[in-house]
């Protein structure tokens, strides 16, 4: 993590009051099409304030608690999204939930991770990780996938993708109990596992300070809270975009999973170019194992608690494009050294699934 230990960077304090005041204008005028230009920009500029500030507060606190804030700030911007244009649109959007963490799991494991093995290779010919570490968190990666997104298809209980409410409560318990167990070996039991020998000083930079810590925790609250509301504004424009391009509504939880996503994997193809390729395989799986492990739970617990219907159960394309990925992720990691082969193969995967999305 680079980061100043006594300063914050100057566009991280503006941003959320930027994001608010932009806020507050498309609410005093509604329907102006710059405005909504701008919601959409401050949108985005918020959820990578929020991402740098759950970093400085990470960093602050140390393992284990510190690789849980960047991911439960994440969870948080990705679960508002989800459960705001849900509720919002009612139950035609039943299925968005599905579509966003099943998108997640493509962009991270097909796009991020694609991207940072072609650049590592480019640069750097070979790059190696540890097996043990990337293996268990495509282990669970594997097991959280498919008992949420194809196990759906084929209960009895309920007809069609949708689980029923005592299987749903089992879905969200199960999902949060084998997130809390991987975090838990991951950053106390097995550490080791997951750890790098890197020597960089940007790596090993002294705590930001209590005082730094905590106004970059009042900072990240402000932004989530601007991120929801930000994100009501823009929903509708979304949706009213996909559909006059034609495209399927599954789409719409492609751009939400983009969005959350995007600053993590910058963040890994930045390491992964710095020849960090444990580093960056850490951030991507372990974002994809947050968007499941601890979305599901959420979105569970906000729709049983609401009675509105939740399909989660994935089509048959998108199985294939599951259980492919997963299959060649198992290939990559069996040697512990990649080359630029490896990642233009998750790519091509990742081209498949987006044209696939806009051409069922």
């Amino acid at each position: 993590m680079t980061m100043s230990a006594t300063v914050l960077p100057r566009w991280t304090l503006a941003v959320p009051f930027v994001a608010w005041i932009v806020l507050g204008a498309s609410y005093a005028l509604p329907g102006n099409g710059l405005l909504l230009a701008l919601v959409g920009i401050a949108l985005c500029a918020a959820v990578f304030a929020a991402v740098h500030h759950a970093e400085v507060v990470a960093h602050q606190v140390g393992e284990p608690f510190g690789t849980l804030v960047l991911a439960i700030a994440v969870t948080v911007i990705e679960v508002a999204l989800i459960v705001s244009v849900m509720l919002t649109a009612g139950p035609e959007k039943a299925g968005l939930a599905r579509d966003t963490v099943f998108a997640a799991v493509m962009i991270v494991c097909n796009g991020i991770v694609g991207m940072c093995l072609l650049v590592g290779g480019i640069r750097h010919r070979e790059q190696d990780f540890q097996i043990r570490g990337a293996a268990a968190a495509l282990a669970v990666l594997a097991s959280l996938s498919v008992l949420t997104l194809v196990m759906p298809n084929y209960t009895t209980t309920n007809v069609g993708p949708m689980l029923s409410s005592s299987q749903l409560a089992f879905a969200g318990v199960s999902s949060l109990v084998l997130y809390g167990v991987f975090v838990f070996v991951q950053t106390v039991r097995h550490r080791d596992y997951f750890l790098a020998d890197v020597s960089d000083e940007d790596v090993h930079a002294a705590p930001p300070g209590a005082r730094l810590a905590l106004t970059s925790g009042g900072l990240l609250l402000v932004c989530l809270v601007a991120v929801v509301l930000l994100a009501k504004v823009l929903s509708p424009v979304v949706e009213t975009a996909v559909e006059n391009a034609g495209a399927p509504a599954a789409v719409v939880g492609i751009v939400i999973a983009a969005l959350v996503l995007l600053p993590e994997g910058l963040a890994a193809v930045r390491a992964a170019r710095a020849d960090r390729l444990q580093n960056s395989l850490n951030l991507a799986l372990g974002s994809a194992l947050a968007s499941i492990g601890l979305t599901i739970p959420t979105v569970a617990a906000v729709f049983l608690t609401t009675g509105q219907p939740l399909v989660l159960g994935i089509n048959g394309k998108e199985t294939v494009l599951l259980v492919l990925t997963l299959l060649v992720s198992t290939l990559t990691i069996s040697t512990g050294r990649t080359t630029i082969l490896q990642g233009a193969v998750h790519l091509s995967l990742f081209a498949a699934y987006l044209f696939l999305s806009f051409a069922p």
